[in-house]
């Protein structure tokens, strides 16, 4: 199932803006009435007036309910964002309260054009169509919370990421400030906003990598703190949403150096929760600040940062890997660079066993002669 994509839902009017652009055009149609007889054509503007405002916003209000993505039509992944971050019982009331004022505008519109048939006098006709205008304006009042909500929330939904449930997704989760933005941005083509201060991540962002013609989505998830989750907040919540619904592999950076101000016993009950969390999806754990760790020796530390530095010269090269002696961990340093090759190469070893194998491909290299055969 194909992602939603929030930015292309269109603008909320105001009830003010759809009353006024819905008589404009009325009174336009109105104006296009020709006809000899007073009588006649002041019936004929009075019925086609209150018709067209009613069809005007029926039209308006049903365009809107089509091209806002459904909740029943939505993936797992979009619709727990949409609880998380608008709720989902307000989307749907707000969508059906639109709904049923289209019916409504219609239904006027039809009901006065009965009742001006039978006149026979002008200032009735005339009358009657005020009477009409007044009742639609009462209807398109009734919804003016659902159109403000709206509004609202597509300011909202547009922040939302896109996530391609037929690409493979990577998870990056962890406590605030131990480096997340910073391993998406030097891992892929996303640039989440990186600052030493908690949640700075302020919503979901996705970055990508290819190999092999192949995408890899990286989410950066808000810092997720340690307590129970009736506590989370909303962008917390964002990115529940995420390590639930979308998370093909999820990896887990610790900050073993507790220098983003959370202690490592905090840190492992969080990395617990996660895991509580992800019972079917792997969990790769990293040790991140490579640079900082105090375990690791520090010319072993330079010669994989000088190795790491020379794949940029010769991509074939050997790819380091250093591993924390204390935790067995892979470690990386977003900023030195280092180990993030040797991540992104475990990565793309993971997936390939996770994936199902086509019976119809070959297997790498087939067209290549073995000789020791």
């Amino acid at each position: 199932m194909v992602s939603v994509v929030w930015r292309s839902i269109p603008t909320v009017l105001t009830v003010e803006e759809l009353l006024d652009k819905a008589f404009s055009k009325a009174k336009k149609a109105g104006d296009a009435v020709a006809d000899k007889d007073r009588i006649y054509r002041t019936r004929k503007q009075m019925i086609r007036m209150t018709g067209s405002a009613g069809d005007s916003l029926s039209a308006t209000l049903l365009d809107w309910v089509k091209r806002w993505p459904s909740i029943d039509q939505m993936s797992e992944f979009d619709v727990a964002m949409v609880e998380a971050a608008v709720g989902c019982d307000d989307y749907r009331q707000s969508l059906g309260a639109c709904q049923w004022a289209a019916g409504k505008c219609v239904d006027i519109g039809q009901q006065n054009a009965k009742k001006i048939r039978r006149m026979v006098n002008i200032p009735p006709m005339h009358e009657a169509r005020r009477e009409a205008y007044g009742r639609i304006s009462s209807i398109m009042g009734r919804i003016e919370k659902n159109l403000d909500f709206l509004r609202d929330a597509r300011d909202i939904l547009r922040t939302l990421p896109m996530i391609d449930s037929s690409e493979p997704c990577l998870v990056v989760a962890g406590a605030p400030n131990v480096g997340k933005s910073a391993l998406i941005a030097s891992m892929s083509s996303g640039k989440p906003e990186i600052a030493a201060y908690p949640f700075t991540t302020k919503q979901l962002h996705v970055g990508h990598f290819v190999n092999r013609r192949l995408k890899y989505q990286l989410v950066d998830t808000p810092g997720l703190l340690d307590r129970p989750m009736e506590e989370r907040n909303q962008i917390e919540m964002q990115a529940i949403a995420a390590l639930e619904h979308v998370g093909d592999l999820c990896l887990y950076l610790m900050d073993t150096t507790e220098t983003s101000g959370t202690s490592i016993e905090a840190q492992t009950n969080l990395l617990n929760e996660v895991a509580g969390l992800l019972p079917q999806t792997p969990l790769i754990v990293i040790d991140g600040k490579g640079d900082l760790i105090e375990e690791i020796d520090s010319e072993e530390w330079a010669a994989v940062c000088e190795m790491e530095a020379a794949l940029s010269q010769d991509p074939d090269g050997p790819i380091p890997e250093i591993r924390n002696p204390v935790t067995g961990h892979l470690v990386i340093s977003a900023t030195a660079p280092a180990g993030i090759e040797r991540l992104r190469l475990e990565i793309v070893e993971r997936i390939g066993q996770m994936q199902q194998t086509d019976p119809l491909s070959l297997p790498d290299y087939w067209h290549v002669q073995d000789d020791s055969v």
